[in-house]
């Protein structure tokens, strides 16, 4: 039996015979959609735009930036590429510091965080799959936190964001 024996690619969705023009591109100089004095987020690939295949962002953190504290998806993977700088990265089991290059998978279910602990800004990728609507997150999640521990946790949870602080002790 040869490797490709083993090779199992999903059914078809397309079935045209010919193929479509339906790519869509972003500049390289396309401005970020978020962008605040400690960082911005560029939408590269949206839940709507992949039609719920993934989503991709492009997240810059500034100097000291706390990013996300530790939390998990229920319904996504979410994965990390570091494209400049340094970031510090939870796995669940312990903080490892990722770099130009590096990536780090964690599947569903899988306990995360980041965080930018240098006097220089960073760069990565962030990858959800499935694609999830993760931009109203981004967009509000600083402004929801201003009102409160218990509308912050109910937003965190619409937008299947799990975080350690605000899960009953014994529950996961």
């Amino acid at each position: 039996m040869s490797y490709s024996d083993h090779l199992v690619y999903p059914e078809p969705r397309y079935h045209g015979a010919r193929g479509e023009v339906n790519a869509s591109f972003r500049p390289a100089d396309t401005p970020p959609e978020i962008s605040s004095p400690g960082g911005s987020t560029s939408y590269l690939a949206t839940h709507e735009s992949t039609g719920g295949e993934f989503g991709l962002y492009k997240a810059e953190l500034g100097p000291r930036s706390a990013g996300a504290k530790t939390h998990f998806h229920r319904a996504m993977s979410e994965s990390f590429y570091i494209l400049s700088g340094e970031l510090e990265l939870y796995d669940g089991e312990k903080w490892v510091t990722g770099r130009e290059g590096a990536f780090l998978y964690v599947p569903v279910g899988g306990l995360h965080a980041f965080r930018n602990v240098t006097d220089e800004p960073m760069s990565m990728l962030m990858l959800f799959s499935p694609g999830a609507p993760r931009e109203e997150y981004f967009e509000q999640v600083a402004e929801v936190a201003q009102r409160g521990p218990a509308e912050l946790k109910e937003f965190r949870i619409r937008h299947d964001s799990y975080f350690a602080e605000d899960l009953e002790p014994g529950t996961t």
